[in-house]
């Protein structure tokens, strides 16, 4: 079992986990859920997990009255694969959407796969998304037809037009209000302005009855855009401004929960998609004390700040090294609803003694996975985690600068639909390396610099039994294997 430790911090909480029944019981009110998920966000670039160059003290206060989680994880490095588990609670190779979709994709989240939303929808609950969906950008992917009651956003990352800062030929970037394109080519700076009216608007239309208000914004992926009113207010930059923005956005959701009297019934969720873009320099976040960063399956790549907040359930104060990941969102969220579990296996589990601080809470996980497309690449165990050898993409030079990728003096533009990770190396100026497999204590070495396997052959041997059980099922390039576990093949 993986088995760090959780910490409380601020003074001792009034948590009353003698009733912790009644909260699952028939009748017991069934809580609001706002998840709120940053694009790009480093592990380090808010003030609760160690910035001083950018004040979040809206994010903070989610800190102060909800809990830390410090080993929250996504299960693969990049937008569309960590959504789609986000959203089914299964890993993303499962459903059949490792990696990223673009403008071109002909790909999307299957009618079969029960997401998030729709569990929540039989069990009467309004819902929304105002942001970024993408899951696929056809009509039969719409979020309207996987739960969302209601979409305001763009279908895929925000460089899928004429501002992405390489390739200049990509078309239009849409706006959808519903599903309908509202506008072509948006102001970007006022997009987290206009998820954050929308998503105040849904609260106070929805007050009456229990709701799902999912934000995923847009920002701070590249390009990034702030609005007048928060330029230059960093010491960050650009980029520190955009943070800065999402912060107040934070702020005024939870103002909006408060105003409405809402605030003791929800359950509030902030967490990010992956690490940060590294290449794009100062435009980018930052993942420190973690290595590397999006992209990649090292910590920095796949760990993610993440806080949540739930008056008298969660407690306050609290910082949690215990892990917990995006796939344990749903099936957590469906037992404090009492929603029934899609039919079909999700990889999931419910973690709600871990969110509550129950005593002596574990995570039930044997193990994580970390893909990076349909490659297993590492796995965690407790304190280990073992890398197997593979190819990643870092940053070998000075980074970019002014919106720009590593090395672009250099390149030479590359169609989007170009896959593969030298393809992407060649757009966002990586350089691509090699790692052999190599084995990690993540609780003294968390930068994962000290190569341990030689020292440590059981545990090799322990983690590898593990990934080769999941290679049998969800399958693994790295290993031409096909897993019988996977629903959808594209």
């Amino acid at each position: 079992m993986i088995a760090p430790t959780c910490r409380t911090i601020v003074g001792l909480a009034i948590v009353l986990l003698s009733h912790a029944p009644a909260l699952f019981a028939a009748d017991a009110p069934r809580p609001n859920i706002v998840l709120i998920f940053a694009d790009d966000l480093g592990y380090s670039d808010l003030g609760c997990f160690g910035a001083k160059d950018i004040h979040t003290p809206n994010i903070n206060r989610l800190a102060v009255e909800g809990t830390r989680f410090t080993s929250f994880y996504v299960s693969q490095p990049v937008c569309t694969a960590s959504r789609a588990s986000q959203m089914t609670g299964c890993y993303a190779n499962r459903v059949g959407l490792a990696g990223a979709l673009n403008h071109t994709s002909k790909a999307g989240i299957h009618a079969d796969e029960v997401l998030l939303p729709e569990l929540l929808q039989q069990r009467g609950y309004a819902t929304a998304i105002f942001g970024k969906w993408h899951l696929g950008h056809r009509p039969e992917f719409s979020p309207l037809r996987h739960g969302f009651g209601e979409f305001f956003g763009i279908p895929y990352s925000n460089d899928n037009g004429p501002l992405h800062p390489v390739v200049k030929t990509i078309p239009s970037l849409p706006l959808i209000d519903g599903d309908k394109t509202d506008e072509l080519d948006p102001d970007q700076s006022q997009f987290t302005r206009r998820l954050t009216q929308r998503a105040c608007q849904f609260l106070a239309a929805n007050k009456d009855r229990p709701f799902f208000l999912y934000v995923p914004h847009v920002m701070p992926h590249v390009p990034i855009f702030a609005s007048e009113r928060f330029k230059g207010r960093s010491a960050r930059g650009l980029y520190g401004d955009v943070v800065e923005e999402l912060d107040w956005s934070v702020g005024e959701i939870d103002a909006a929960l408060n105003r409405l009297g809402l605030a003791e019934k929800t359950l509030v969720i902030f967490a990010s998609d992956n690490g940060p873009f590294l290449s794009y320099g100062e435009h980018a976040g930052r993942a420190t004390p973690l290595r590397e960063g999006k992209l990649t399956t090292f910590e920095g790549g796949v760990r993610t700040p993440c806080l949540m907040r739930w008056p008298r359930k969660i407690r306050p104060g609290r910082i949690c090294d215990e892990p917990v990941a995006s796939i344990d969102l749903l099936p957590t969220i469906a037992k404090l609803v009492r929603a029934p579990l899609p039919k079909h296996p999700i990889d999931g589990l419910d973690v709600w003694p871990i969110l509550s601080g129950q005593s002596n809470a574990r995570t039930p996980h044997e193990s994580l996975l970390f893909f990076s497309g349909d490659e297993l690449q590492a796995i965690r165990s407790g304190d280990w985690k073992l890398h197997f050898a593979h190819d990643y993409l870092t940053v070998a030079g000075p980074p970019g600068q002014a919106g720009k990728p590593a090395n672009f003096e250099k390149m030479q533009p590359k169609s989007i639909e170009e896959s593969g990770i030298r393809g992407i190396a060649s757009r966002h100026g990586y350089e691509v390396r090699r790692i052999e497999q190599s084995l990690f204590n993540l609780k003294d070495d968390l930068g994962e610099s000290c190569n341990v396997a030689d020292k440590n052959p059981e545990v090799v041997r322990r983690l590898e039994a593990m990934a080769e059980q999941a290679r049998g099922d969800l399958g693994d390039s790295l290993s031409n294997r096909r897993g019988s576990g996977v629903r959808v093949v594209r």
